[in-house]
């Protein structure tokens, strides 16, 4: 049963705030799944290629790309990989990132289509703490997203800047 508080107010409540893993809480042998995934719509294609004006027909032509190799347009590979890190934030990086340091060995093994359902998921390959840098350290992150049929759409490893637990408070 909930706590009634007393005459003078409601209970005092222990805040939780969500956030992301302070450099110590990042685990080399955990498999970090992003839920919940991303179901990618025409209108997010069209508007994410349209925004980073990237005119490329094979997103925003239905008719020349029904001509081309898959037979239909194909959904933004910068949209595929700005989700797949996006949807990690929230379990990793939310308010304890310093800054991302770059990425490498970016891969778009199978397009993903309108109507698919992007899935990611973290693996951490890396980590030290910071020589120049005290109060920081660096993790290195392979990003993999998954379509609905578990079928690799996209890697991508990053690595990036975060805060200690100790110099964080």
């Amino acid at each position: 049963m909930p706590d009634p508080g007393t005459e003078d107010g409601p209970p005092k409540r222990n805040p939780v705030e969500q956030r992301g893993l302070y450099f110590e809480e990042f685990d080399l042998a955990a498999l970090y799944q992003h839920r919940p995934g991303r179901t990618v719509t025409e209108a997010d294609n069209v508007l994410f290629t349209t925004m980073t004006m990237n005119t490329q027909a094979l997103h925003l032509d239905a008719a020349w790309s029904a001509t081309q190799p898959f037979g239909e347009r194909l959904v933004n590979s910068m949209f595929t990989l700005s989700t797949m890190v996006g949807s990690s934030v929230a379990q990793l990086t939310q308010g304890t990132i310093v800054a991302n340091l770059g990425f490498s060995a970016v891969t778009f093994p199978h397009p993903l289509h309108h109507g698919d359902t992007l899935y990611s998921e973290t693996i951490v390959t890396d980590k030290r703490r910071s020589r120049s840098r005290p109060g920081q350290g660096v993790i290195t992150l392979e990003h993999t997203g998954r379509n609905q049929d578990g079928v690799v759409v996209g890697t991508a490893v990053r690595t990036v800047l975060v805060w200690c637990r100790e110099a964080a408070a």
